[in-house]
């Protein structure tokens, strides 16, 4: 694939993507970026940011999040996908970013991934929303980098790496809400793919 194609095909997806906000954008701090970022993960956008702004709305930091009791963020946050686990891992991660950091979220890959519920994905969305050039994989970015041949790698790491390598930096950070809002609008298999084999030619 070269590289002018690709971009080309991405700009062709940015025309038909949809316009909803996604999980992590637009928040006050980067702690609030952080906390509906870990919620969002196997939960649709629109519940997940309904539950944060409730969430936020009683703990808009760490520091008062790190004094909630577990149940009472699991009474806030039931709607959510394993809201049990989630629950624990806020309140250990919130813990964990007054004791290491000084109540404020790392900007740093290897730090961010230290911290309970953060995975390589939840940590890239997270920098790219604080203006880092990253490219966050998750099942939309590797479904759509795979069947328009921009990677053939099977692990989302693989992905990644064949994305930077593929796209110039300047288009990291843009490539995941552009491909996930093209994924949330076209929830048809066959639709996205009959799209995408437009795109393709």
């Amino acid at each position: 694939m070269e590289t002018k194609k690709a971009i080309q095909q991405l700009k062709e997806i940015k025309k038909f993507r949809g316009d909803m906000r996604l999980a992590a954008e637009n928040w006050a701090s980067d702690f609030q970026t952080l906390i509906s970022t870990i919620l969002s993960a196997r939960t649709l956008d629109e519940t997940t940011i309904r539950v944060s702004n409730e969430l936020f709305s009683k703990y808009p930091d760490a520091k008062s999040l790190s004094k909630a009791k577990i149940p009472e963020i699991e009474k806030i946050i039931n709607p959510i996908n394993f809201y049990r686990n989630k629950s624990r891992n806020l309140s250990n991660c919130a813990k964990m970013l007054l004791r290491e950091f000084q109540g404020d979220v790392p900007k740093d890959y290897d730090k961010l991934v230290l911290l309970p519920g953060v995975g390589g994905k939840t940590a890239n969305v997270v920098l790219s929303e604080m203006g880092q050039d990253v490219i966050a994989v998750d099942t939309h970015v590797y479904y759509i980098s795979r069947y328009l041949n921009w990677t053939k790698g099977n692990k989302p790491e693989i992905v990644e790496r064949d994305l930077m390598n593929l796209f110039p930096k300047v288009y990291w950070k843009k490539l995941n809400p552009i491909l996930v809002r093209f994924g949330k609008k076209y929830t048809s298999r066959k639709e996205k793919d009959k799209l995408l084999d437009k795109i393709k030619k």
